[in-house]
């Protein structure tokens, strides 16, 4: 590869100046001003001739990676500088990282890595000093390569370093540094200039005897083989997986129908065993008759039950048995397959499950990826403003989804810079305030239920909410006369375009391009806090969802709409007294609901929603969903909780997501749509809300939309034919197998009409009626009595047990609908008429 003899001329030139400055120190300055006036990177285009375009985006993910480790070393050196493990190990990155781009063919990310290896290996060998500013110098040398790197990823043209070289040179010789902030630029990377005093090598330079042990090192410590994939293939193989789910919680659902079939058809071949034995009783008891009015005939030797001679109602009996028994062996057959099935699907449902945890672990992330880069950040916003700053990072281990963690790593820059240039104080002013002169970051993040929380604070000054509130009513954002709290203050630098700097510079105060992280943390659906202590510092909360997860969540009605909430989020379901929701004078109460020894805050999932309220209509209680997040408790009141089972989280699009508390969404195995909820920013939205503006209703129990019937028959088939003739007339129905099962059932829910048969297991319909009219929860509820039995003794016992129409089998429909309308309206007024008395 040939070097152009323009570049080269104005090699030697640079050369000949940096030779010259230990001889001429008047020289010094002039070179300084020319490296100053040279410093930039030339805006060109990176020239690719004679390299291979392949290597070079190898070498540069490679390059990335090395010095993402690296800073972590570096991190580690500045608080124990003789660790000579620490050197060791940035050396041998140096090593690597050199060797690559010599093959790669960037000659000035060699040239400097080369450099930077001479003086860790005379540090090393104890041939040199690292000297007090040793550490900043590795820094300033680390941030030229990463900044070199990246314009060659971006194929952009970089400088040679000649004077951070020349600097690193000197300071591995042992001699007198002479600082230059950079040197002169190169157009292009694959220029090949000459290190002072160093011989060029065409590929990655020998190592010497001293340094031969390092090869083991790098062998060992050679990542596994990987493979990367893109972005988007992933994000398809996670909705795949996804999907899978849905299908597999539909066959589950679809199972358990079946498995409660299997079990209405065992409860039915024993009532028809039950039968066939009275038959066979009543049709013995004939054939002994007969045979007794009938022993004078022909044959005697035998007698009916010891010579098959049957009518042919006995034939039909005997053949009746034998259908039941096949009936019963099909139900065993049945029963096994479905035992199969189940156990089938339960091995789909754990290597599904692990499928769709191994992917997305590989949309997660760990937060310490981003640390060096967070590091040079704040090294870089330190070094203009000569501010001494320490970066802490706390559960950096945690993993967050790449999506979120993409989208947040701008605005988490953004805050830092913002609190090296105005959170902290210089070191004369924290020296008077009896603080350490070096300021501290931290970063930290954790798991809050379904959030991931960011915290990202400084132990400056903290917000200035006297220049806040100047700079807002100078904007006409705050009037003169206006009472703020402190909350509402420091929201203002929130604004779009609110500073409080008097001077403007890339690096401004507090609240400059606030805005913008903010309304990246809404498109997120998330949330952002600030907590200011003044002289103390400020902390900014960021709560941020997870946009793609496979997640299990409890499902909630209110009114007619479905909601699902993630269980990470639920402490449990509980039940609150509506007595307890309403005061003595009818107004809403700040009711609290007590569970684990916690207290937790009553809301109602409409009002958050925007819906009308919860009034769980049937329920004597109002069942509440615990909530969990951080340090908020809150216990929601719901229509009803319908049950949990495992999602797949879809994104809504940041028109829909920017909405407080739209966690996402996630398709029902039948195509049904339904918004998952986070309720904790619902409820800390209401909680800001000024207590005349909360519109509060008191759940009423007596008020029902769609009337509920509650069927009771021991018949499968009179409950489904029963049921559907009521669904068609847009009555709501519930069921029941018999009077044990009804009354079950009415703890919970009280019915507005019972359809009720006499014949039943366990408890008959006489009994069942009679505990109802016994008991003052049920007494008021209309029961109409559908039975075979229609006879004059039947019905007179059935009307002086209270039950208001009696109705025989099979019945006619437009008949059953007629009562049932007639018994609502009746009972409609008598309610109207009680409430007015």
């Amino acid at each position: 590869m040939q070097v152009p003899v323009v570049e080269l001329a104005q090699i030697e030139a640079d050369e000949a100046a940096v030779a010259e400055v230990a001889a001429d120190e008047p020289a010094v300055a002039e070179l300084i001003a020319h490296a100053l006036a040279t410093s930039e990177d030339p805006d060109e285009a990176l020239d690719l001739t004679g390299l291979d375009p392949e290597l070079v985006d190898i070498f540069v993910e490679e390059g990335v990676d090395l010095l993402d480790h690296s800073d972590g070393l570096l991190a580690r050196l500045r608080e124990t500088p003789e660790d000579r493990e620490m050197l060791a190990g940035l050396q041998r990155d140096l090593h690597t990282l050199k060797g690559g781009a010599r093959m790669a063919g960037i000659m000035a990310v060699g040239e400097l890595g080369h450099a930077m290896e001479s003086l860790l290996e005379a540090v090393v060998d104890r041939r040199g000093e690292f000297g007090s500013d040793g550490v900043p110098l590795l820094e300033r040398g680390f941030d030229r390569l990463h900044a070199m790197i990246t314009r060659v990823g971006e194929r952009r043209a970089i400088a040679m370093p000649a004077a951070l070289i020349a600097e690193f040179d000197a300071r591995s010789r042992g001699e007198t540094v002479v600082a230059m902030p950079v040197s002169a630029p190169v157009a292009a990377a694959s220029a090949v200039p000459a290190a002072p005093k160093a011989e060029l090598k065409p590929l990655s330079a020998p190592i010497d005897e001293a340094s031969t042990g390092d090869e083991d090192d790098i062998g060992v410590r050679a990542p596994q083989e990987q493979v990367r994939i893109r972005a988007d293939l992933l994000d398809r193989l996670v909705n795949y997986a996804g999907e899978v789910a849905i299908y597999r919680a539909r066959l589950e659902q679809q199972l358990g129908a079946f498995r409660g079939a299997i079990a209405e058809m065992a409860a039915t071949n024993t009532r028809m065993r039950d039968q066939l034995r009275r038959l066979d009783i009543e049709t013995e008891a004939q054939i002994i008759a007969r045979y007794q009015r009938e022993h004078e005939t022909t044959d005697t030797t035998f007698d009916p039950l010891e010579l098959d001679r049957f009518s042919t109602l006995q034939q039909l009996s005997r053949a009746l048995a034998e259908s039941a028994a096949d009936q019963v062996s099909l139900q065993t057959t049945l029963d096994d397959l479905t035992r199969q099935y189940e156990t089938l699907l339960l091995q789909q449902s754990r290597v599904s499950s692990d499928l769709q945890e191994g992917l997305m672990r590989t949309r997660t992330v760990p937060f310490e990826v981003l640390q060096p880069r967070l590091r040079r950040v704040v090294r870089q916003a330190s070094g203009e403003l000569g501010k001494q700053v320490q970066l802490k990072l706390d559960g950096a281990q945690g993993e967050l989804d790449r999506n979120v963690l993409d989208r947040m790593t701008a605005p988490l820059e953004h805050m830092l810079r913002n609190a090296v240039a105005h959170g902290l104080e210089t070191p004369e002013k924290r020296k008077k305030a009896h603080k350490p002169e070096e300021g501290t970051i931290h970063i930290a993040v954790r798991r809050e239920g379904s959030e991931v929380v960011l915290e990202v604070g400084d132990d400056g000054a903290g917000l200035d909410r006297n220049a806040i509130r100047r700079r807002g009513e100078e904007r006409g954002l705050v009037r003169s006369d206006a009472v703020l709290s402190d909350a509402e203050l420091d929201a203002l630098i929130l604004e779009p375009g609110f500073s409080t700097a008097d001077e403007v510079s890339r690096l401004a105060g507090r609240g400059v391009g606030m805005d913008v992280v903010a309304s990246e943390v809404r498109q997120l659906g998330g949330t952002l806090d600030i907590r200011s202590t003044p002289g103390r510092g400020v902390t900014f909360t960021l709560r941020l969802p997870q946009t793609l997860a496979v997640t299990e969540a409890v499902f909630v009605r209110i009114g007619e709409t479905t909601f699902a909430v993630p269980i990470a989020s639920v402490r449990g379901v509980g039940r609150i007294g509506r007595d307890q929701l309403v005061a003595a004078d009818g107004s809403a109460t700040d009711a609290v609901y007590r569970y684990g020894g916690e207290d937790y805050a009553v809301h109602d999932l409409g009002n958050l929603v925007g819906q009308s309220p919860a009034k769980a209509e049937g329920h004597l209680q109002m069942p509440l969903l615990l909530i969990r997040a951080g340090d908020l408790r809150a216990a929601v009141c719901v229509d009803q909780v319908v049950g949990n089972r495992e999602i797949v989280v879809k994104p809504v699009g940041p028109q829909v997501a920017s909405l407080p508390g739209i966690f996402g969404a996630t398709i029902m195995g039948d195509g049904r749509v339904v918004v998952i909820l986070d309720v904790a920013p619902l409820v800390r939205r209401q909680a800001l809300l000024p207590r005349d503006q909360l519109v509060v209703q008191v759940p009423v129990a007596e008020t029902r939309r769609v009337p509920l019937v509650m069927v009771v028959d021991d018949s499968v088939t009179m409950r489904k034919v029963t049921g559907r003739v009521l669904e068609r007339h847009n009555f709501e129905v519930a069921t029941a197998k018999d009077g044990l099962d009804a009354l079950e059932r009415m703890v919970d829910v009280v019915p507005d009409l019972m359809l009720l048969d006499i014949e039943m297991p366990r408890m008959d319909g006489y009994e069942l009626a009679s505990a109802m009219k016994a008991d003052p929860r049920l007494r008021r509820v209309p029961i109409v009595m559908i039975t075979s039995r229609t006879g004059d003794k039947h019905r007179q016992r059935a009307f002086e047990i209270g039950v208001e129409r009696y109705l025989g089998k099979p019945y006619q429909e437009h008949e059953l609908l007629r009562n049932v309308f007639e018994l609502l309206a009746q009972q409609r007024a008598d309610e109207d008429g009680y409430r007015h008395d």
